[in-house]
């Protein structure tokens, strides 16, 4: 049995030396190999490494191979402790111990830590705790991040501003660029190192699980907004309890943007908190964001979206908010979002170029009839007048007018004109209509609601109409009439006594009569010539402005199935100035049928009124607020109003503004 033990010991022995001499052979065959070359590193460094790897075994599992030390490019401009944690193991290009981090952040021990702890989990970094108790622990750097560069905009800069989104400070430069031959819209945010990015995308998750969300919470504005404010709090908590060291507005900032990439739609977010802009468009994640500037139209931005699958994130999370779905099978999203904004979005093969989304920019300051008559040069002082003279006596009005002509805006603009005591209902797809605050107590807003895939829990407008009716509505604002049935339901509700407004798709009068009569609408002549004033709005696309285009009457022609117009006033775009075309004859008699005022009465008013347009106009009073408080003291003291507008009053003696 001896031999037998002393026998297989002497195998083994054999086995392992013939292992040794074939891994000297694989060695001499790579020197071979490699003679010639030059050494990517010297004898005595790997020497030492050797030396190292012989005392410190339990690291050879953990560490990967260093790569070689860069400086850190200052390619950011919102530093944090981890930036310094990075920049002394890039200088010592060795293990760093906590103490040393410790005095270069101003961090204590803990912090470092945590922070070391994180990065180690994202593979950034090492953290080594050593077996003796007297030896400190430390932290490695085990992979090195590469700043992206900050390309730098070409051309000429004509205009720039700034503005803040969630305590997010945004500088926007628009540039003339040579290549695009067009000016391009360069925005800014501020931005973090490689390192401190990845620090931020690792505490996502623990902000995400803090947060328990009911779908009740993205439905409800009120609640949606609250949502909003713990995402910012908590993600300032968490950031606060690693880098305790930065500035209070650093934090804010770093909150802000967190909250962007949890809650909101990331960069676009930023986008949309310029209210210079009216439409943001993500065409695909391979083209840069468009955008549609109030002043100089569609432009190219610096911004794109990384993949198809961020935008169609984005489109479920819009969808999310407002209970509705956007899957392969319902490719369409019409939403809004909590701001306002209206949201179409589609996925592809619907869109052949890449999954898209499209917002209309919600005003947020809504555009008054002090606008229009003002800065916007919309509409003159005398149109103003009638129109606020035709919506206080419950005339009906139809805004008529093509894509994004201003229709919803002149419905919004004209709406404030309503008396407070009347009860209003509107009726819209999104909602955009804003009232003064003033009207909002005797106010009803409905939205239509698309069914869900089941194809259940549909709420068309032409339901809405009809429920209106039933909530004993002074006026009745609808968003747009479209469809027949629509159509058939408004007139009706013009013919059993409640004034009706709304909007359109045509460029004339006469063209708003062709849709309204002929197919597929075939509206009755007699019913249509309930529409006391039409209002065309037009959008010039070269000088990208907007004007009315006119005002005119429906009446009654040659026979009873006979209808004309009578244009009042036009726009003459040679002097880009309006015209009085005819005297409004169906106004005057209306107005004398209802109230007894004779036609002489009826100028003086609308002088009186233009009056008090100018006075608002030179004390800009052009705040939907402040517009309202002028029409509810005109509505209970009309004398004081036009006592004001005489003598040029302060507008704060008069309404206290």
């Amino acid at each position: 049995m001896a031999l037998f033990h002393k026998k297989k010991s002497t195998e083994k022995r054999a086995e392992a030396e013939a292992k040794r001499v074939l891994k000297l052979r694989e060695r001499r065959e790579k020197r071979k190999e490699d003679r010639g070359k030059p050494m990517e590193k010297p004898r005595k460094e790997e020497k030492e490494l050797k030396m190292q790897e012989v005392e410190k075994p339990s690291r050879e599992k953990k560490e990967l191979k260093r790569q070689e030390a860069v400086p850190m490019r200052r390619n950011f401009d919102l530093a944090t402790p981890i930036d310094d944690m990075i920049g002394l193991l890039l200088e010592k290009k060795k293990n760093v111990s906590f103490n040393d981090f410790k005095k270069k952040t101003g961090l204590d021990i803990t912090s470092i830590e945590k922070i070391g702890l994180v990065l180690e989990k994202a593979g950034i970094a090492d953290v080594h705790y050593p077996t003796m108790v007297t030896s400190n622990p430390n932290i490695g750097l085990i992979k090195h991040l590469t700043e992206k560069p900050i390309a730098k905009p070409a051309g000429e800069k004509i205009r720039d501003y700034d503005f803040i989104v969630d305590n997010v400070p945004v500088k926007v430069c628009i540039y003339e660029s040579p290549k695009e031959q067009r000016p391009v819209y360069h925005i800014k945010k501020p931005v973090t190192s490689a390192y401190t990015q990845v620090f931020l995308d690792s505490l996502k998750e623990d902000i995400s699980e803090k947060i328990p969300i009911e779908v009740s919470d993205i439905i409800d504005k009120k609640k949606a907004l609250k949502l909003k404010e713990r995402f910012f709090t908590i993600a300032r908590q968490e950031l606060e309890k690693y880098l305790k060291t930065i500035p209070p507005h650093t934090l804010d900032v770093l909150a802000g943007l967190m909250l962007q990439s949890l809650y909101g739609l990331g960069d676009i977010e930023l986008i949309m908190g310029d209210s210079n802009l009216e439409e943001i468009a993500v065409n695909n994640s391979y083209t840069p964001v468009t955008i549609y500037h109030k002043e100089l139209g569609w432009l190219k931005t610096n911004v794109t979206l990384p993949t198809e699958d961020s935008i169609s994130t984005y489109s479920s999370q819009i969808g999310r908010k407002v209970g509705r779905e956007i899957t392969t099978l319902t490719p369409i999203l019409d939403a809004h979002l909590i701001s306002g904004d209206r949201v179409n979005a589609t996925l592809a093969p619907i869109s052949s170029m890449g999954n898209t989304i499209t917002i209309r920019r919600f005003a947020r300051k809504p555009w008054t009839i002090i606008d229009f008559i003002g800065k916007g040069h919309t509409m003159n002082i005398e149109m103003a007048s009638l129109l606020w003279m035709a919506m206080q006596y419950e005339m009906n009005i139809i805004i008529a007018g093509g894509t994004a002509s201003g229709k919803t805006s002149t419905l919004n603009a004209l709406s404030a004109f309503i008396p407070a005591y009347h009860r209003v209902v509107s009726i819209e797809d999104v909602r955009e209509i804003m009232l003064p605050k003033y009207m909002q107590w005797n106010w009803v807003p409905l939205t239509t609601r698309n069914p869900n895939p089941e194809g259940l829990g549909e709420v068309s407008m032409l339901e809405l109409m009809q429920s209106s009716l039933r909530m004993r509505p002074d006026r009745i604002i609808v968003g747009e009439m479209r469809k027949k049935k629509e159509a058939e339901v408004l007139f009706e509700a013009m013919h059993t006594g409640h004034s009706v407004y709304s909007t359109l798709h045509a460029n004339s009068s006469h063209e708003v009569l062709r849709r309204l009569t002929e197919s597929p609408m075939s509206i009755p002549p007699l019913q249509i010539e309930a529409i006391d004033l039409l209002v065309v709005q037009y959008r010039d696309r070269k000088k990208n402005v907007r004007r009315t285009y006119e005002i005119s009457e429906v009446e009654t022609g040659v026979s009873e199935e006979h209808l004309q117009v009578n244009t009042i006033f036009k726009w003459q775009p040679r002097s880009d100035d309006w015209e009085a075309i005819d005297p409004a004859s169906k106004f005057v008699r209306e107005l004398n049928m209802h109230t007894g005022m004779t036609e002489a009465e009826i100028t003086k008013d609308l002088q009186a009124r233009a009056k008090i347009l100018d006075w608002m106009l030179k004390n800009d009073l052009r705040e939907i607020n402040q517009v309202g408080s002028v029409m509810k003291l005109f509505y209970s003291n009309p004398d004081a109003v036009k006592k004001a507008a005489k003598d040029n009053a302060l507008p704060k003696e008069v309404l206290g503004v």
